[in-house]
């Protein structure tokens, strides 16, 4: 097992493959002015399976691939094909906004694909075209319900936009009736290259609870998966459930046990650090795996207690501004 400074035992890496997306969703970037990386300072496939083998022989063994939109890089399905033949992983999972998703849904289920997050902020096209200034709203549920069709765990992932999609919360609940899916509203945070949309985060989980509750009023709290994000409610009758990550809030930082790795080979034990190892760099300047495994067991060594300790080291260098397509989602 890997722990952290903290006693965090860490198992979960999410793994960016691209910084790139075909949408341009209001709280991950802006509309115009992304400077994408230049294709030599990704990370080759080569050097994400020997990163994902070595992290795989520490200790982790659930994988997430994110972006950008990972589907955006050429022959993703090739990477998923050795990924999931490497010892120790346990778990592949993908987070995809679904537009040119579905044609390998079929591949992906026999591949063992453990879930998908499918990002979806609202039921309604002419929102959906608003919040992503894109017009695949048709595309990303063709998706969606290919998904369901094939039994792939599915969870929609929302984030909830004050005078953006805050009417879309109880329909998005209310196809939890229809279909058995779990449904995550997400607190927006700073992170869509332009820092906070808000002097103030109104829509916080606790106001997301209540307005649901509102709704709702036999909804029950119900038990969360061990290291969870989300806080995790039931409606009676309702195939699907509910849950709410307190993004912005941090309540769950004490049970984080995941790591992330963007585009660039960049090495973030937290979501608000500014990055804290330079992977690809290592990779690149023909360090072998014992130097590498040294780096990483120094940097998860001194980990943020917390993603407010995180944010308050990176404000030293430089306030949290980026998009969450450079993070890795």
């Amino acid at each position: 097992m890997l722990f952290d400074n903290h006693n965090r035992p860490i198992n979960y890496l999410r793994l960016a493959v691209t910084d790139r997306c075909n949408l341009r969703c209001f709280y991950c970037m802006p509309a115009e002015g992304i400077h994408y990386l230049p294709k030599k300072h990704l990370m080759t496939y080569e050097e994400i399976e020997r990163l994902v083998t070595l992290l795989a022989s520490m200790g982790i063994s659930k994988i997430r691939l994110t972006g950008g939109e990972p589907f955006v890089r050429t022959d993703l399905m090739q990477l998923i094909e050795r990924i999931v033949e490497i010892p120790g992983v346990k778990e592949l999972h993908l987070t995809t906004n679904g537009v040119l998703t579905a044609p390998h849904v079929p591949v992906l289920k026999e591949l063992g694909i453990a879930s998908v997050n499918l990002s979806l902020d609202t039921l309604d096209k002419e929102r959906f075209n608003s919040i992503t200034r894109r017009n695949e709203f048709d595309n990303v549920m063709k998706t969606l319900h290919s998904l369901m069709d094939y039994e792939i765990p599915v969870k929609i992932n929302a984030v909830v936009m004050e005078g953006k999609n805050t009417a879309d919360i109880l329909p998005l609940v209310e196809f939890s009736r229809q279909y058995p899916v779990s449904v995550r509203f997400i607190e927006e945070m700073p992170f869509n290259g332009e820092g906070s949309h808000y002097p103030k985060l109104n829509w916080t989980y606790r106001k997301i609870l209540d307005h649901i509750q509102d709704a709702y009023p036999d909804i029950q709290k119900i038990q969360d998966p061990a290291n969870s994000t989300a806080s995790h409610y039931k409606i009676p009758g309702h195939p699907g459930d509910i849950g709410i990550i307190a993004a912005f809030s941090r309540t769950f930082c004490g049970t984080c046990n995941r790591i992330r790795i963007t585009a660039q080979g960049g090495l973030k034990t937290c979501l608000y650090d500014n990055g804290v190892l330079d992977l690809r760099e290592l990779l690149r300047s023909g360090k072998d795996d014992e130097q590498i495994r040294y780096a990483l067991l120094h940097a998860i060594g001194h980990r943020p207690k917390d993603g407010f300790e995180a944010e308050n080291r990176r404000n030293k260098e430089s306030p949290v501004h980026e998009s969450m397509s450079t993070i890795g989602g």
